[in-house]
């Protein structure tokens, strides 16, 4: 493979035309967006995309910078496939990961300021009917607190024991138009910081414990591989001065809506008793 991408489907179209064993995909369109669930099963689909097994599911649309207002289907066809992901019951910690000094890794903090927390709340609140327990934590990263981010989500885990952890990140994408366009969800785990070129310890089942959901936003390209995808040339390796990431003039506007639409996607995930007008009023 001679380009770099956190998308699963990518890298999938990469090899589109030879036979993938171990890789099972299916696509479909829903409140206006392409949908696509793609599953690893295998050694051999993990070789081929170079992912761990698990399902990567994709929601593609138009980029949410272009339009004043995300629409309310968008949000709850996104909230349906991370629902298909996570335990119908118990408490949930939601982690934004990321460096609020560098706008484009800023998604996962910027996240976290919209999830509705509820795990400190009685059963009943204001009529508002059972609500599920929701923790949120916002680690920072190795620079800023001397503490590895799986390190901190593990001491988490072990205090407040959530049934899952959905852990938002920005990633890295091949392709220019997919940046603030695309949602990435998986039931795989994540390795923090990959898509600004930073790449810390996994964070999966494997190391927490428990079911890790990843949900992310690409907001970067690295600089070498839109090179290559734009000329051509499949140069190995990039010049010194080619080492750079690439991210949208509106990256500010980007994060700002991609935050809220993630926030309010896991919200009414969360608590599907609630409307999206409610959660909005809940966390405002």
């Amino acid at each position: 493979m001679n380009f770099r991408t956190d998308l699963a489907l990518e890298v999938r179209e990469n090899l589109e035309g030879s036979k993938i064993d171990g890789v099972e995909c299916t696509s479909f369109e829903s409140a206006g967006a392409e949908i696509t669930r793609l599953r690893v099963t295998d050694r051999r689909g993990e070789e081929a995309l170079g992912k761990p097994r698990g399902e990567y599911i994709t929601v593609q649309s138009q980029s949410f910078a272009r339009s004043s207002r995300i629409s309310d289907e968008l949000i709850d066809a996104v909230a349906q496939e991370l629902s298909r992901l996570l335990p119908s019951e118990g408490t949930v910690l939601a982690a934004g990961l990321g460096n609020t000094n560098i706008t484009p890794d800023a998604l996962g903090p910027k996240f976290i300021g919209g999830v509705f927390v509820t795990r400190h709340l009685k059963r009943e609140l204001l009529g508002l009917g059972r609500l599920r327990p929701v923790a949120a934590i916002a680690p920072g990263v190795l620079g800023q607190t001397g503490v590895e981010t799986g390190e901190l989500l593990l001491g988490a885990v072990n205090v407040i024991k959530p049934c899952a952890v959905i852990v938002v990140d920005a990633l890295a994408a091949r392709k220019l138009g997919r940046l603030g366009s695309t949602v990435q969800i998986s039931d795989s785990g994540i390795i923090p910081g990959s898509g600004v070129g930073n790449s810390r310890a996994e964070i999966s089942r494997k190391t927490l414990g428990v079911p890790v959901i990843s949900v992310g936003v690409p907001t970067v390209v690295d600089a070498h591989t839109l090179a290559r995808d734009v000329s051509g040339n499949n140069t190995n390796e990039p010049a010194e001065d080619a080492k750079m990431m690439v991210t949208p003039k509106e990256i500010d506007l980007l994060i700002e809506r991609c935050s809220g639409l993630l926030s309010l996607a896991v919200n009414r995930a969360l608590q599907p008793e609630l409307s999206i007008k409610d959660l909005i009023e809940l966390t405002s």
